[in-house]
């Protein structure tokens, strides 16, 4: 069986927790599309985990794959997966040949673009994610099994470190220093080639999960970012550079669209809204400075209810640190990624976050044009124009976490059930779980879709 575990809404909805808390009964755990940008941290036993890259399985002790679709830094690969050894963990890390390979000119012009594009950034982390999927769609890129084939590395890398070499002189008049020093990047990167090979890492991505699954094996697959950040279906230009949706998790990993969708594609939703980035963002409370377009510090409407959000929800990227955006929780994003993904469930995520409010909000719908507005609009710039409609809830109060956790759903506050059965109606979904705090034993499990399959 194939679970897909899909963000909702900008990332950061906590989908590393969920896939930790299922991962259990899963034999195998797919990161389908991204690369080192995708933050995620996993409590387990007590220990606190930061992974960028490596699959949320390697706490389980599953069997990790990086799919075709993900971008792979191998100094990042590799740091995470000796940091997790020196903590007495022994994670089985496989990568997909056909996955492109992240190279230290992609990040130098990652940062190069990002500060050029000025009003349009999409707040990157600059690793290099968005240059590498660009020369990937250039058929100019470099995948692992070409980095394993030493004369077609030393020939790809040949072209396009030259190419970079001229681009980076002619249009930006840089010196790219050790990042476009052709000698340096292949001896580098040949020492990577030669790890992957003797801990027999690289593998046929999508030949590798059909043996697995047709021997049986439960797959968990695990997107990065969320819904409104996919390259096509989300708030575009102020996305990531690849599928975040369910459909990725086909082109992603080499299983066909039917054998995806015979399994569950569960929405992971935050309570509230959060995002690092500019751009709109319709239900904002309060603003970050340089991210916020227009805003003006202390100025805000509702400054204390942001910041006071942001610090009980810990909304500081995993990667870069930085403040993230907060916001009400938006139903039409919700409404427009129920429909981009066919999501079968949902678990909603951070109610504990919410506890001790008067009164939660929730933009029901958008007024546009004098007009009611269900769900997003197609392009950026008419969401921004969006004014939201609020629905109010009554607040629900801080309580025993730990104990609701183990007491299960019905110990959950009647006003905090109120509010999650509103999102799973509107959405036309059941809730597989919700999430009460930071571990996989605050994961208050509803329904478990290998379990109870």
């Amino acid at each position: 069986m194939i679970v897909t575990i899909v963000g909702a809404q900008l990332g950061d909805e906590g989908k590393g927790g969920i896939v930790d808390a299922f991962g259990a009964a899963a034999d195998i755990v797919v990161r389908y599309q991204g690369g080192d940008n995708a933050g995620h941290t996993v409590v387990h036993d007590g220990e606190e985990y930061k992974l960028s890259l490596v699959p949320s399985g390697a706490v389980r002790d599953k069997i990790n794959v990086l799919g075709n679709g993900c971008v792979v830094n191998p100094a990042t690969l590799f740091d995470e997966i000796d940091a997790l050894r020196e903590r007495g963990l022994d994670p089985d890390v496989r990568v997909s040949e056909r996955a492109h390979v992240i190279f230290p000119y992609h990040r130098l012009f990652d940062g190069i673009e990002e500060e050029a594009k000025e009003s349009l950034a999409a707040g990157t982390t600059k690793r290099g994610i968005g240059p590498t999927y660009e020369d990937k769609a250039a058929r100019r890129g470099v995948r692992v099994g070409d980095l394993i084939a030493p004369e077609t590395l030393r020939e790809r890398l040949s072209y396009v470190v030259e190419q970079k070499r001229d681009i980076a002189a002619s249009v930006y008049g840089i010196d790219p220093g050790d990042a476009l020093d052709f000698d340096a990047v292949l001896a580098e990167y040949e020492g990577y080639a030669a790890r992957l090979q003797e801990e027999e890492m690289v593998v046929d991505g999508g030949a590798f999960l059909e043996r697995h699954l047709a021997d049986g094996a439960d797959l968990m697959f695990e997107g990065a970012q969320g819904t409104s950040l996919d390259i096509d279906h989300g708030i575009y230009p102020y996305v990531t550079s690849s599928n975040s949706s369910a459909g990725g998790a086909c082109t992603g990993t080499g299983l066909g669209p039917t054998i995806v969708g015979s399994g569950e594609v569960i929405g992971i939703v935050k309570g509230y809204l959060s995002r690092v980035g500019t751009g709109p963002l319709p239900t904002e409370l309060g603003g970050v400075e340089g991210h916020t377009p227009g805003y003006v510090e202390n100025e805000g409407e509702h400054e204390e209810l942001a910041s006071y959000i942001r610090d009980e929800g810990g909304e500081y990227g995993t990667v870069t640190g930085r403040a993230r955006r907060v916001g009400w929780l938006d139903m039409p994003m919700l409404r427009h990624a129920a429909r981009v993904n066919g999501f079968t469930g949902v678990v909603v995520n951070h109610l504990d976050v919410l506890a001790g409010l008067d009164e939660v909000k929730v933009g029901h719908t958008y007024e546009l044009d004098g007009a009611d507005q269900p769900t997003m609009p197609p392009t950026t710039e008419r969401w921004g124009e969006c004014e939201p409609v609020y629905r109010t809830f009554d607040g629900w109060p801080a309580v025993d976490w730990d104990s609701v956790a183990r007491e299960g759903y019905e110990a959950l506050p009647e006003g905090a059930k109120t509010y999650v059965s509103y999102i799973a109606e509107e959405l036309g979904v059941e809730v597989f779980a919700v999430g009460v705090g930071p571990s996989r034993d605050h994961t208050v499990i509803r329904k478990h879709p290998f379990e109870d399959a």
